[in-house]
Parts: structure tokens; sequence; C-alpha cells
């Protein structure tokens, strides 16, 4: 979905919210009245669609077996951009993706924008083809109903001990979702939570949006290091911003306080192009007792071309 698609059904939700749950509730209805078979498939795919977040796929073993002493951890955060319906080359641009995390020696993959079709599932295609262990959990869409969904995804070498699952803010609209999804990773550097997430387009939300995620981190991590990855969909003026920065650390800030940081120029109807903006983070939450440096950060494409209309937040840090 285009982003001013996405900003048009976010700014006026009565657009999709005003009607959807009465065709929702209808259609749970339908199912359960007989007589009513021809109209069976279609409440069935209206049913689907308005469930909340969640579906979650847990693969939770890598393929390959797990490092046993980490000298470093190297995080990528990236925004796949599933371009539905078009999805223009997208096993290409998966693939790209792959070989980014094999050329950067990835530990630590976080998605989001991870579209599944009944063809092809973005978030299994990936762990298969890296052996990694992996948490999915769909935002919106429904796949066996409308043959589309999308979600965001923790993609790690490590096992996953647990997930945790969280829609951030309330909406009425099925079609603009917002959700973080929590990883415990057992690694041997001790417990690691490993967050994802995709915030959204309008201004007031994505505050309220962030101002929510911080404090569930917050509850989650307990004592332990949490590293959170995604789509912020805020540049890093805004005052939300400010405010994360002061509890966690932005690793790219952190390695370039005064480089060009923008990740996403979109194409616009009335324009070419809007200005380069910075909307993709890898931060640190650590507690006082411990203390992780970042060796490094930066913002990068995969080999051979753009994957995304994203580009991705690569942090490499070291436990002190």
């Amino acid at each position: 979905m285009s982003a001013p698609v996405e900003r048009l059904l976010e700014a006026h939700p009565d657009v999709a919210a005003a009607w959807y749950p009465v065709l929702a509730r209808a259609a749970g209805r339908a199912l359960s009245v007989p007589g009513l078979d021809r109209w069976s498939p279609l409440a069935r795919r209206v049913h689907a669609v308005a469930q909340p977040a969640g579906w979650t796929t847990v693969v939770d073993e890598p393929r390959r077996s797990p490092p046993t002493a980490v000298e470093q951890l190297t995080v990528l955060s990236a925004n796949l951009w599933h371009d539905w319906p078009r999805q223009h080359r997208w096993t290409e641009r998966l693939e790209a993706v792959a070989q980014l995390v094999e050329a950067e020696g990835v530990d630590l993959l976080l998605l989001q924008e991870v579209a599944r079709t009944p063809e092809l599932k973005a978030d299994l295609w990936l762990a298969d083809r890296l052996g990694l262990s992996l948490a999915y959990a769909r935002a919106n869409g429904a796949t066996d109903a409308i043959g589309f969904e999308e979600g965001v995804a923790v993609l790690s070498r490590f096992p996953i001990a647990e997930i945790h699952l969280r829609q951030l803010g309330r909406t009425r609209n099925p079609l603009t979702r917002r959700v973080a999804l929590a990883a415990e990773l057992a690694t041997p550097l001790g417990r690691l939570l490993a967050v994802t997430v995709h915030l959204g387009l309008l201004r007031h939300r994505n505050a309220q949006q962030l101002r929510a995620l911080r404090a569930w981190v917050a509850q989650l991590s307990a004592g332990a290091v949490a590293v959170v990855g995604g789509d912020f969909n805020a540049t890093e003026g805004r005052a939300e911003i400010e405010l994360t920065r002061r509890t966690w650390t932005d690793t790219f800030r952190h390695a370039h306080p005064h480089a060009d940081a923008s990740t996403y120029a979109s194409a616009a109807p009335w324009r070419r192009w809007s200005s380069p903006r910075r909307l993709d983070y890898v931060f640190v939450q650590q507690p006082p007792t411990l203390h992780w440096r970042v060796l490094g950060a930066g913002h990068v494409d995969a080999p051979g071309g753009p994957h995304s209309d994203h580009r991705a937040v690569l942090a490499r840090l070291l436990p002190t």
C-alpha cells in the first residue's frame, strides 16, 4: 500500500472504520445462519480481515547451529516494502536482503512490511534461506481470506525463548494497524530482548504509539538489554524522538553525530520526489548496571541495488 493511501486511511479512519465493523459483525452472524451458503465465502473474508493483529508464526530454533560465543552483535533493521498489490521484483528484492545479511554478518534481523501471499511468505522464505530462527506477527490483511497480509518479524542466529505482541493504539480501521513484536533471545551474551516495530503516519497518533512502545519495552525488558529497530515514521527533529533519545541510545547518531541520516525519499503524485527524511532507527535500551558500546552504525542498501523504498539501518554493538 502506498504512503499517500495509508495516510488517507489514517487521517480519515471513518473511510474504513465506519463500515467495516458493521460488515464484520454481520459477517460473523452470517457464518452461523443456515441457508446463507452463497454469502459464506465473502463473509469469511470480511470476518478474517477484521480480526485483531496476531496469528503469529514461530520457528524457535535456527536451522544452523547458533554460535557459542559472540564478540559483538550485528543488528539490521529493514522495511521490506511490500508494494502490494504490485510487489515489484519481490523475490529478487528478498534475495538482495539475504545477500546483505550474509555480507554484513548480521546476527539479528528486525523487519517491517513483511508480506505474505499464498505463493510466498517473506518471513519464512528468509528464515529458510538464511537458516535463522523466526518470530512473525500479522498486522493487516489475511492471507487465507484475501490472498495478502503484512506484518513484522524478528529473525535471529539465536534461539527464541518467548515472544510478545502489542498493538499500539486503538483503531477500528482494519487496514492501518500498527504493532510491535518482541522476541526474547537466548544468546551467549545473556538474555536479550529484540523488538521490531512499525509506527503510524499521523503525527499525533505516532507520538502516542511511541510513548506506548517505550513503556511496553521498559516493562518487558525487566533489567535486560533491549534492541529496538523499525520504521518509526518520525523524523529525528520530532519531540517524541528527542524524548526517546534521553532513555534509549540512537545508534546511528551515536556513531555519526552530524552526518546525513536520511533513510527514505518517497515519490509523490504532485512532484517527482519529496525531501529525503530519516524514518528508520535502531535504538538500544540498557539498564544502569550494563553498558553496550556502539562500535559502528550506518544506513545501507542491498548489494546490486535498492531492496526497498527505505534504506536499512545497520548497528554493531559490543557488550562491556
